[in-house]
């Protein structure tokens, strides 16, 4: 008679999945070059923030800012539930770029690339077997990351989601300004053709004296 009980408190017997005082950040220390693009962001690295858990994996979890709060931990990476080419018409977030404590040091050792460029794979954008694939995001977003650290299929420490990150976004042909800012560009056409005018002008005066 005790077995329907246990089996109705097993659920609630897993461990409380930490939430580590962290909030990813767009990368600033050195100052990047396409920090943003119309496909991709740089992220610093988790360093120093999962130390506690040294066989956890550690996974990027991305998503829409509207539908970050409908990701949920018990969803594991490498399913169709969190696939990026399933992104976002039929998942909230996809899980990519998973790493272990011994890609994050503590502390930054001299000369170590401590940056995440997520966006960043083309060739596995469209296969489905490599549904961790870190692919061009698609759209401008805006998006919210959080790492999350798995000891097995387990969810055990999670950081805090991002602010939003607006990707760049490519400007229509008709929405360039063909002015300086100061004058349109019929003013800079005249302007130009009354000073070759004068230049004639004073060309001729010169060879008459």
């Amino acid at each position: 008679t005790m077995l329907p009980l246990l089996l109705l408190l097993l659920p609630a017997a897993r461990a409380a999945v930490e939430h580590v005082g962290y909030k990813p950040i767009l990368a600033k220390d050195p100052p990047l070059e396409g920090q943003t693009t119309a496909s991709t962001f740089v992220l610093d690295q988790p360093r120093c923030v999962f130390d506690n858990y040294g066989n956890a994996d550690i996974w990027l979890v991305v998503a829409l800012s509207q539908t970050a709060a409908n990701f949920s931990n018990s969803v594991e990476p490498g399913t169709p539930e969190s696939a990026f080419q399933r992104f976002p018409a039929s998942v909230p977030a996809y899980m990519t770029l998973n790493a272990t404590l011994a890609n994050y040091p503590c502390p930054k050792r001299r000369g170590d690339i401590t940056v995440l460029r997520v966006g960043s794979e083309t060739s596995c954008a469209q296969d489905m077997a490599r549904s961790t694939c870190n692919g061009p995001l698609p759209g401008p977003g805006p998006y919210r990351v959080k790492f999350l650290a798995l000891e097995g299929s387990e969810p055990v420490a999670e950081t805090e989601w991002s602010e939003p990150i607006t990707l760049k976004t490519a400007k229509l042909p008709s929405s360039i300004s063909t002015t300086d800012g100061r004058h349109s560009g019929g003013m800079i056409a005249l302007t130009t053709i009354l000073t070759i005018l004068f230049a004639i002008l004073l060309a001729g005066l010169v060879a008459m004296l």
